[in-house]
């Protein structure tokens, strides 16, 4: 299955990875913000395109992706490599891994369900409050907007002055992907999944926790390139937190985000901050 472009991605931005021989080469804006490393977003994004192109049926809606990301992903030729575990009537459950030198970095699974009629009725579901979709921007990728994150990430509301609450974000991808392959609304969104971490775990210290893994649940694709996150709830102890996200776009909410993490100090957010790594890029981290 692959996915029909929803725009968003500008001709003349570079990508993230160029295709070579045996795989892909990261370029330079692929690296993250905890060090030499390539960004979770972009390695979460790679393996919601893999599995997406395992499925070769449009009738099946990418309902789950879990990214799990054990280990960093370095600056250098990787290999994604993708295979479906089960293909039911209607289900397609699909694994998906980045290796490099021989060596699993990342890896995920994806579920596909078959759509079809809508049951009646109405559930209830808890209400979404979301900061509306800025009518006029000039942003880079990735954040359009931030809103009470309390820290000079890429473009803060200037006139949102709460810190201690809940956060959210608005998001647009202008760089491809992969060479000048149009970005499906799924890649989007598996890019988008990995901001959960942050959104859901910045306190009043900036962000002390790394994400080793997200999940990303939709109801159905997004709709068109902007994408919004707000956090939920964020639990921690012991040095180990759960945050989660509900994802929206222009429509309204249609998924959830969650991310696993363990404390990290040393993050230092910059104009050009881009996402989360792997846990076990500690070592690397800036310090500051």
């Amino acid at each position: 299955m692959h996915g029909d472009s929803d725009g968003g991605v500008t001709a003349d931005s570079p990508p993230y990875f160029r295709r070579a021989e045996n795989g892909f080469v990261p370029t330079a804006i692929a690296r993250g913000g905890w060090g030499p490393s390539l960004s979770g977003h972009v390695v979460g994004g790679l393996l919601g395109w893999a599995v997406e192109r395992a499925v070769d049926d449009p009738q099946f809606q990418p309902a789950r992706l879990t990214v799990d990301l054990p280990r960093p992903t370095a600056l250098q030729p990787l290999e994604v490599r993708a295979r479906v575990l089960q293909d039911r009537r209607r289900l397609r459950l699909v694994e998906a891994a980045v290796v490099q030198e021989g060596n699993t970095v990342a890896q995920a699974s994806a579920l596909f369900l078959r759509r079809g009629a809508q049951p009646d009725g109405q559930i209830w579901s808890q209400p979404v409050q979301m900061p509306p979709l800025p009518e006029v921007f000039d942003a880079p990728s990735l954040f359009i907007r931030t809103y009470g994150w309390g820290a000079e990430l890429q473009n803060p509301d200037p006139e949102w002055a709460q810190t201690f609450g809940p956060k959210y974000t608005w998001l647009q991808e202008t760089r491809p992907l992969i060479d000048d392959e149009p970005m499906t609304a799924f890649t989007r969104a598996a890019m988008a999944g990995d901001i959960t971490a942050s959104i859901a775990n910045w306190g009043t210290q900036g962000l002390e926790f790394i994400n080793v893994d997200y999940t990303l649940t939709l109801s159905r694709l997004p709709d068109g390139p902007h994408l919004g996150l707000g956090s939920l709830t964020h639990y921690s102890d012991d040095g180990v937190a759960t945050g989660s996200a509900v994802l929206v776009d222009n429509r309204g909410p249609i998924g959830n985000c969650v991310s696993v993490a363990i404390a990290q100090t040393g993050f230092r957010p910059t104009q050009e901050s881009r996402g989360a790594a792997g846990a076990d890029d500690a070592a690397t981290a800036p310090r500051g």
